[in-house]
């Protein structure tokens, strides 16, 4: 029998994603954001009916040959209502739990409850942007109620994922009263630890800090993933086989214009599909078209990030030339991609295509790609809501690492 999770704060699925393909059975995600529930609800379809031998009607779906309702409808009632809707709160807890104990009906118990609160509150930047310094944002004690879960199901373990600044956060605060948390319910907890998601197949540098509680008192160390080799480069390998864009395409279905070479096939990202989905980019107007330009022409060829005070002044839209100057940033064709993060969503200056001949912003399977999903992982809402989805995510194959050590020790 598979082990049975609980995935909390579950975003658009990217550490569940992990988990199932170490064989975990997802029982449950909540989620507060309908389109990520809809993307969790349209990935779970896609499982169903490939173990169902049925999976062209998911591409069929993908396709847009039939509406995501003939797709849904497929799955059982079940599967569709694992997909909790909801924002976890005081007023909403016990009719989650009312959900998820309806679904686990006649299963055996939970073996894990895996995810992490919304990062902003314990993030450096969502700190540093906030005048009081986020102290008064509830988000920052909403681990309050993964303990209610843990009460509540005691899994023999849990997975906490989180931002590098929850170290820190609140003078340590928020990290040790989790801490002395977890300890009362029945936990002991390994030592925190943070994983870099390019150690583990991921062409982007990405830190997290992880937590993994056990159930009993009994101390363990924590179980630190394999590393992987990664001596990929970033859009020779990873982006090399897609379509050329102009800003504002939107090639919704496409194909590839090149085989598969052996970091997409290794990792899973093209995964025996002869097309691609969601290879759209946001437009640009002209202003930011030649901002685009000089960072590309300074970073390919002279290995330096343009800077917002470097910037002719015509261009320039505000005089703050002292601060957050790292406005523009291109994607490395020659090493691992900086952090993708939410913001990719409001606009896509912080994510340039690196080639002169492309001036424009990634695309949204070009993001999903350095966050590692895979090309059939399609995101419901549309551009903007794809590219917050995506900035959300725990990349896919970190996760998957995690979830083969959780596994050993089950």
């Amino acid at each position: 029998m598979p082990y049975n999770y609980i995935d909390l704060f579950a975003g658009a699925g990217g550490l569940s994603e992990g988990f199932i393909r170490e064989g975990f059975n997802p029982v449950a995600h909540v989620e507060m954001d309908e389109n990520a529930c809809n993307t969790l609800t349209t990935r779970l379809a896609f499982h169903f009916l490939t173990d169902q031998r049925k999976a062209k009607a998911y591409f069929s779906y993908l396709k847009n040959e039939i509406p995501r309702e003939a797709l849904w409808k497929q799955i059982p009632d079940k599967l569709r209502s694992s997909v909790i809707h909801c924002e976890i709160s005081d007023k909403t807890i016990d009719d989650i739990f009312a959900k998820i104990d309806a679904n686990i009906e006649g299963r055996k118990k939970v073996d894990l409850i895996i995810g992490g609160p919304p990062c902003q509150a314990y993030s450096l930047v969502g700190r540093s942007r906030d005048p009081n310094g986020m102290r008064w944002d509830k988000r920052n004690y909403l681990f309050r109620y993964y303990g209610e879960f843990l009460k509540r199901y005691k899994p023999e373990f849990f997975v906490f994922e989180n931002v590098l600044g929850l170290r820190t956060a609140g003078s340590k605060r928020y990290l040790n009263d989790m801490l002395q948390l977890f300890d009362s319910i029945g936990y002991s907890v390994a030592e925190p630890t943070v994983l870099n998601a390019e150690e583990y197949g991921v062409l982007q540098k990405r830190r997290r800090v992880i937590i993994i509680g056990r159930r009993g008192k009994a101390k363990f160390d924590f179980p630190v993933p394999e590393k992987v080799d990664n001596t990929w480069k970033t859009k020779k390998d990873l982006f090399f086989d897609l379509p050329k864009l102009k800003p504002g395409d939107e090639l919704g279905v496409t194909n590839y214009t090149k085989p598969i070479n052996e970091y997409l096939k290794q990792f899973g990202i093209r995964n025996g599909v002869d097309f691609v989905t969601q290879h759209i980019t946001r437009n640009h107007n002209t202003r930011d078209l030649e901002i685009y330009s000089l960072a590309i022409d300074k970073w390919l060829n002279e290995k330096t990030r343009l800077k917002y005070n470097d910037i002719p002044r015509k261009l320039q839209t505000h005089k703050n030339t002292l601060a957050f100057l790292d406005r523009y940033k291109v994607v490395d064709p020659d090493g691992h991609s900086h952090t993708v993060v939410a913001h990719i969503a409001k606009d896509g200056h912080y994510y340039i295509y690196p080639d002169s001949n492309q001036v424009r912003s990634i695309s949204v399977r070009e993001a999903a790609r350095l966050q590692s999903f895979p090309d059939d992982y399609y995101f419901e809402g549309g551009r903007t809501a794809a590219f917050k989805q995506i900035g959300n995510a725990v990349p896919l194959l970190m996760a998957q690492s995690i979830a083969k050590e959780i596994k050993d020790l089950l």
